[in-house]
């Protein structure tokens, strides 16, 4: 497997009743993405409430070139972006230590 070296962190807070929905969604569109080069991604709900996801890649050139290009997954971005009642700003990482198992 490649190492990334770039991560990108997000974070929301969702409506009450569209967890289901949005997790869904977020491995659909995650899904795409590893066709496009996306080292993949990992979505968590922490104790305050707030749904963080991180995804990796390869490079930021990498990543720009795979949301450019059409995935035939806006139903499900628009079903995110349904369940999302707010947003916070994403944080791009660049990866200087990588100890996570492949």
């Amino acid at each position: 497997m490649s190492h990334p070296g770039l991560v990108v962190l997000y974070r929301w807070k969702l409506k009450s009743g569209y967890e289901t929905q949005f997790q869904n969604a977020w491995t659909e569109v995650t899904k795409a993405l590893l066709a496009k080069g996306s080292l993949g991604s990992r979505l968590h709900h922490g104790d305050d409430d707030t749904w963080y996801a991180y995804a990796q890649w390869p490079s930021a050139e990498v990543r720009h070139t795979a949301f450019e290009s059409p995935s035939n997954v806006d139903d499900a971005i628009e079903r995110m972006n349904d369940a999302i009642v707010e947003y916070f700003p994403e944080t791009v990482l660049e990866v200087v230590a990588d100890l996570l198992l492949d």
